[in-house]
């Protein structure tokens, strides 16, 4: 990782230079000075400890320790605990050893001092204290060993070797800047994977299309346009075959359609025959003007009867002459072709056609095969009409649809972690189920509560973590990698419904949305629920501050962080999208959005606009730098905004008012998956009336889809879409990109 971040730091340094921006270059390199990670570089961080210790700054040591433990150190499990912690020992008793060999006796005793009330309790100090006062303790048999160089050594390779085991397996998000070396690696390997299977399937498709040995070679290839055929008129085989100087050893093909045509005219006599007659140009030119010229016609149905008895005396000569055993084979398959023939002529020959059609088997088989040409032809058009507009590329695939069963009542949320590996989905009874999809589905872990839970949002670093907001006032933070509960927060009672939460990306603090008490009133008067905007330290555990919500408390229904998390968007229950800054923590514009309550909101993928779903049916386009200009509007139907509701037997009913997430962009934040009554629908994003246009319905629901999510990676994107039956479906998507 080192190695990368300081690479990194001189392509953004670049970059500045580039664009002039000369105070901001300024900054970045006394900001890089004063790194204490050191870009993290371990024999960086060991210098700057050496250096402390080498000038005999204990303050500065300690400080410097005490960073790393906050900063580095307190991520990892409990079970390094104790590792940590001799080092932290050896590390002090390096320094107090170093002041007794450079005779620096006043600042072991300063040591002694200043750390003998955090140290007089542990064990491993307790003969440590008469250091001091020892004449030379380097012959002393207890302390002799940490005097050695071979200690020492040991002692900073072990350090070095920790501090590098950490920042590898350090559940660390790296941000994407960081990522793009590997990015361009991982992505040639795949092109040159795909460039080495491209070989061998090319090479395989000549094997296929080599002629058999001896006796089995094909008689002819076949055109591209003729293998995709189901039948094979005779016309067009006399066109093929008369383009075509075949061998007169050569003996027929074993090929599927050639077993249904007429044994005439796959035998060597007929090309002879042709070629003593007339140029293969001009029996083509003769042919196509068979279906115009009725005199013609008869004239070469007698032509061909001829061709036929000349080619079979010599296939009769040719079996004479060829030995008893090629006799034998030959002879059968030529029985076996003669069988097909027969089986032809009499489905030729039914009562039920025309005798024209009787007398002209030629013609028979071309009108078939115009016939099916034909209905081929109106069934593809007739599919561009149901389908609207008949696409030469979509822009995805629907390569597979699972389903996930366990839950038993409607979902509410429904999330993908930020590695994509892990699914939570909450149903209103309350019960959490955490699963992974891949390779197969499975159950990792299942939550209950007792007090109803009402949000939920995956971690940042580490993704394992997740946060669940409750309608009793608390939110809790679940480990569930060992399935366990790790703090409670009791937020606000006087707001107990927490609405919504999102971690901030750099993954130090999180924000909560609480929200009061709904009041029953009269039909269609609104009555604001008063609610709370919260940002609390998940280090800490406590509330860092409370936003202001101007121009009155109103509840928050939905809150989304940018990509670095300086920005916060929210969209709250009077319409109003709220955008706050937050390195100033202070609200940056508000603008009236929707007529109702602003369902979900979203920033997109250049961050330069923020898209909005309301009560409205409205599906908004926002410009962040011009305060309330829409950029772009479409009307939705009323499945993809909500309230949602599912009808059965008897007048039975219900209703549920949006949670969860209910649009989702892909990677490329080109399309977006909404919901739908029947199943997710993707539209692709345009920068025209009308502002969405459909591209794909991935169906499979029975049940008002109620919330969705799209997790992307490479080529391939997983949505998911849940309804209010319970069920989730997971489709895998393969992107085609032009």
């Amino acid at each position: 990782m080192g190695t990368a971040v300081e690479r990194t730091d001189e392509h953004v340094r670049e970059y500045l230079i580039y664009r002039g921006f000369t105070s901001t270059l300024k900054h970045l390199d006394s900001e890089i000075k004063a790194d204490k990670e050191k870009g993290f570089r371990v024999d960086k961080i060991i210098d700057q400890l050496l250096h402390f210790i080498q000038s005999f700054d204990l303050n500065g040591l300690k400080e410097y320790w005490l960073y790393l433990d906050r900063r580095l150190f307190s991520r990892l499990e409990d079970i390094y605990r104790s590792t940590v912690n001799k080092l932290r020992t050896s590390l002090y008793r390096y320094y107090v050893i170093n002041t007794v060999q450079r005779g620096n006796t006043e600042k072991t005793q300063e040591f002694f001092q200043k750390q003998a009330l955090e140290l007089q309790g542990q064990t491993e100090w307790r003969d440590w204290f008469v250091l001091p006062f020892i004449p030379v303790p380097e012959q002393n048999p207890a302390f002799s060993p940490y005097f050695s160089r071979q200690w020492s050594d040991t002692f900073l390779v072990s350090l070095h070797n920790f501090l590098s085991v950490l920042f590898q397996c350090m559940h660390i998000l790296p941000p994407v800047l960081l990522s793009f070396d590997a990015e361009v690696q991982k992505s040639t390997s795949l092109t040159e994977e795909n460039e080495q299977l491209r070989q061998k399937l090319f090479a395989l498709q000549l094997e296929n299309q080599d002629p058999w040995d001896g006796d089995e070679k094909n008689h002819h290839k076949l055109p591209p346009y003729v293998q995709n055929m189901d039948r094979l008129g005779d016309t067009e085989l006399d066109l093929v075959t008369s383009q075509r100087v075949v061998s007169a050893t050569t003996t027929p093909s074993r090929n599927f359609f050639s077993t249904f045509l007429p044994q005439g005219r796959r035998t060597p006599g007929k090309s002879s025959q042709v070629a003593a007659g007339a140029s293969p140009s001009q029996a083509t030119v003769g042919r196509k003007e068979l279906p115009a010229n009725q005199g013609a016609r008869s004239k070469d149905t007698v032509q061909t009867k001829e061709l036929k008895s000349s080619s079979s005396q010599a296939s009769v000569s040719e079996l004479s002459s060829c030995p008893p055993q090629t006799n034998l084979q030959t002879h059968s398959r030529h029985k076996k072709i003669q069988d097909h023939e027969k089986e032809r002529k009499e489905l030729l020959s039914k009562p039920n056609q025309v005798s024209e059609r009787k007398a002209d088997p030629v013609e028979d088989l071309s009108t078939e095969s115009t016939v099916e040409t034909h209905d081929s032809t109106s069934s593809i058009s007739r599919a561009a009409g149901e389908g609207g507009s008949l696409s030469v590329e979509q822009p995805f695939i629907k390569l597979s649809q699972e389903e996930y069963g366990e839950h038993h009542s409607s979902i509410m949320h429904c999330r993908v972690d930020c590695s994509g590996r892990r699914v939570a989905s909450l149903d209103v009874d309350g019960v959490i189920k955490v699963w992974s999809f891949n390779p197969i589905m499975q159950t990792k872990a299942t939550i209950m509560s007792k007090s109803p839970l009402l949000s939920l949002e995956w971690a940042t670093k580490p993704d394992r973590l997740l946060l669940l907001g409750s309608g009793a006032g608390t939110v809790r933070l679940y480990d569930t990698d060992a399935k366990k509960n790790l703090y409670e927060m009791n937020i606000d009672e006087s707001h107990p419904r927490i609405l919504s939460l999102a971690w901030s990306p750099s993954g130090s603090s999180f924000v909560c949305s609480a929200a009061g008490l709904s009041v029953e009133s009269a039909p269609r008067l609104p009555l604001p629920v008063s609610g709370r905007l919260l940002l609390w330290d998940t280090k800490t555990v406590k509330q860092q501050l409370q936003f202001s919500l101007e121009p009155e408390p109103v509840a928050i229904n939905c809150t989304a962080f940018n990509h670095n998390g300086n920005l916060l968007v929210t969209g709250a229950a009077d319409g109003v999208i709220r955008l706050f800054d937050m390195q100033q923590y202070e609200s940056a514009m508000s603008w009236r959005a929707h007529d109702g309550e602003v369902y979900s909101v979203e920033f997109s993928y250049d961050e330069n606009t923020v898209f909005s779903i309301g009560e409205d049916g409205k599906f908004i386009q926002w410009n962040i730098h011009r305060c309330g200009v829409k950029q772009s509007e479409q009307v939705v139907t009323r499945d993809a905004t909500g309230p949602f509701v599912l009808s059965g037997y008897s007048g039975y009913k219900q209703v549920q008012v949006p949670r969860g997430r209910l649009f989702a962009f892909d990677s490329e934040g080109q399309h977006v998956l909404t919901c739908s009554g029947t199943g997710g629908l993707i539209y692709r994003l345009t920068n025209k009336e009308p502002a969405l246009e459909s591209v794909l319905s991935l169906g499979g629901h029975k049940a008002p889809v109620v919330t969705v999510d799209w997790c992307s990676a490479v080529d391939c994107g997983t949505c998911l879409t849940a309804s209010m039956d319970g069920k989730i479906k997971l489709s895998t998507l393969l992107a085609q990109k032009s």
